[in-house]
């Protein structure tokens, strides 16, 4: 297959399946509104809110894989980006309050390597299937890995903010691509329809 094709195939993906980005987005939001309106909540109660947010993000991530799959397309940046969430999720699910430093360096290496992966994703996307907003996110996960682990000690004191903060900016960005690419995938039917 060809670069161009290629393109072509990932993106009409990404565009079919733009329900998934935007509950992923929503997901996201209620993730960070909850952080943000229950400040003094523990740690521990946020670590297990986190585990399962990853959990749901990681599976909703491998369905798409799978769903890219079964039309060979390109599967691999969901399904690696998938089984990284799941895998964080269950980690941070089974060492809540025994290393809350280690917490904070996970959530890092969760945001800086998904990071990567979507910034990556956003150079096989169509300029006009969202290739930006896909690409903002990636920076912003990266961005906020590097506000973690410049200070550990403090970041433990405003988790809470910094978490629902990324989570509430990410979901935007999130749902932004999902419907842009909702957009592009209903445009995509009506002309094959009247094709």
């Amino acid at each position: 297959m060809d670069p161009l094709a290629r393109l072509d195939a990932m993106s009409a993906g990404l565009a079919r399946n733009w329900w998934l980005i935007a509950l992923r987005g929503a997901f996201a939001i209620l993730f960070g509104a909850i952080a943000l309106i229950a400040p003094g909540a523990t740690l521990l109660t946020l670590v297990i809110f986190f585990s399962a947010y990853m959990l749901v993000d990681g599976i909703t991530e491998i369905v798409a894989a799978v769903r890219a799959a079964e039309r060979h397309e390109r599967w691999g940046y969901l399904l690696a980006a998938g089984a990284i969430n799941i895998v964080v999720g269950v980690l941070a699910f089974l060492m809540p309050g025994t290393a809350l430093v280690a917490f904070i360096y996970l959530i890092a290496a969760w945001a800086l390597v998904t990071g990567a992966l979507m910034i990556a994703a956003a150079f096989r996307l169509h300029l006009d299937h969202g290739r930006w907003w896909l690409g903002i996110g990636g920076a912003l996960s990266v961005l906020f890995a590097v506000a973690l682990v410049a200070s550990p000690a403090l970041s433990l004191l405003v988790l809470t903010s910094w978490m629902g903060g990324y989570a509430i900016a990410f979901g935007a960005f999130m749902l932004v691509l999902a419907f842009r690419l909702r957009s592009r995938h209903v445009g995509t039917e009506r002309a094959m329809r009247q094709a």
